[in-house]
């Protein structure tokens, strides 16, 4: 069967590279570095080296604070960091500068695959959550190169999107010397796929362990007080473009209760940044962006935060955040950003990505769910109206972060003991149990 997932592969290449470019049209960063996805670039110089492969912004956020944890402890080893995203690869470099390696992964072709491993020759490969690509994981697992999938997670839907591909993902994923799993639910269903229960552990989130920059907090006061400080704020946090006019229509309808509400709005594609401003102004909405003007004042209705990178310090500064991603069947963004801030959160029908954390978070008080644009204006208005029940939100966010902190700490453990080549550091999945940090 691998002959003819890689045979499909080749086939569709020429289609890959198409959209490829179609996404360039509209984001100038998918132009550049095409070579690196065959897995061509020039020669690092680099061996033994700590290989981290991060899909993109996200993925490189949860993954920030275990890479950290990695250089802080293996000093000696070059480390080697890969997306599949231009903004991803933006994220690494404002990270790490030029402290890691940064390339594309390459497309998951046995040639591409082996030109890169080649050149990074890496002692341990850490994937992040469940990228699952079955010619790379083979061909590690040919060269002795172990794969730990870190915070693993699986959504239903995604288990049953595999299709004719899932003896190939299972075959992958059993190869792993190591799964870490967020949830005892994503370990039932890493299990259902075919991982091997010896090799797999419910770890936690790695994103309860973000760290809160206290600079956010003071930042976010300068901002309030040139916005005008008892304004209420509210962020629409990474939407998408089927979302885009609920959030302006449910804006439009809070500004009948409350006229000097504030809306940030971070598109989470750039691509959409110039489409969000546009239908922000067709509203006649007063608007003003992050690129062209820097700050909202007091008389902005909508601030277009598109830039990358900021959108934390922009959580940190308003009264209510709604997650996007969850109004569309998406599944939904990380919804810990504002819970850890101590930020209210509000999210959609749509979260089955996930879906521990959020029902984690609205069990606990700590976030609210709507159905629709209307429903989405009728909370806000409740929560900007109500003082002592947004703290009290907030409180619940910090503490449910606060109580499940730890993952990376776990995760390096394995990651240690892979690398001093012991025994899998494992138990069966039926032991697991969610891991709870008092």
């Amino acid at each position: 069967m691998h002959v003819i997932y890689t045979a499909v592969m080749y086939v569709l290449t020429p289609l890959i590279l198409y959209r490829l470019a179609a996404r360039g049209l509209r984001m100038r960063g998918y132009f550049a570095r095409w070579m690196e996805r065959f897995g061509a670039f020039d020669d690092p110089h680099i061996k033994d080296s700590i290989w981290i492969h991060a899909v993109s912004v996200g993925e490189v956020n949860a993954a920030a604070p275990l890479i950290e944890a990695l250089r802080a402890r293996y000093p000696d080893h070059p480390f080697v960091v890969t997306t599949v995203t231009p903004t991803g690869s933006d994220r690494v470099r404002q990270l790490w500068k030029d402290r890691v390696v940064h390339v594309y992964l390459p497309y998951d072709l046995p040639r591409s695959i082996n030109r890169f491993l080649d050149k990074i020759q890496p002692r341990i490969a850490v994937v992040m959550e469940t990228e699952i690509w079955p010619n790379l994981f083979r061909l590690c697992a040919a060269r002795s190169i172990p794969v730990v999938v870190a915070n693993a997670r699986l959504s239903d839907k995604s288990l049953r999107g595999y299709g004719p591909v899932r003896p190939l993902a299972a075959e992958a994923i059993r190869s792993a010397r190591f799964v870490a799993a967020q949830s005892p639910q994503d370990a039932e269903r890493l299990l259902a796929l075919g991982a091997q229960p010896a090799r797999l552990r419910v770890v936690g989130n790695l994103k309860f362990d973000m760290q809160v920059n206290p600079d956010f907090f003071s930042q976010a006061q300068i901002w309030r007080k040139a916005w005008g400080e008892r304004r209420p704020v509210w962020i629409a946090a990474s939407t998408h473009e089927g979302e885009e006019l609920a959030v302006i229509e449910a804006h439009s309808r809070l500004l009948h209760r409350f006229p000097d509400a504030l809306l940030l709005v971070a598109p989470r594609h750039p691509e959409r940044f110039k489409p969000m401003v546009a239908l922000c102004r067709s509203f006649g909405f007063a608007t003003r962006t992050r690129s062209e003007d820097g700050h909202a004042d007091e008389d902005t209705q909508c601030f277009v935060i598109d830039t990358l990178g900021e959108l934390v310090r922009f959580i940190a500064a308003a009264d209510i955040a709604f997650v996007a991603g969850s109004l569309e069947p998406i599944g939904g963004h990380n919804v810990l950003e504002p819970a850890a801030l101590g930020v209210p959160v509000i999210v959609g029908p749509h979260t089955f990505n996930f879906e521990e954390v959020t029902d984690l978070l609205l069990d606990r008080g700590a976030a609210e769910r709507i159905r629709d644009s209307e429903h989405l204006a009728d909370v806000l208005q409740l929560l900007l109206g109500d003082t002592l029940r947004r703290e009290q939100m907030g409180e619940a966010g910090c503490r449910t972060v606060a109580r499940e902190r730890g993952a990376v700490e776990r995760t390096l453990e394995i990651i240690g003991r892979v690398l001093r080549d012991e025994n899998e550091p494992g138990a069966d999945a039926s032991d697991a149990r969610p891991v709870v940090v008092d």
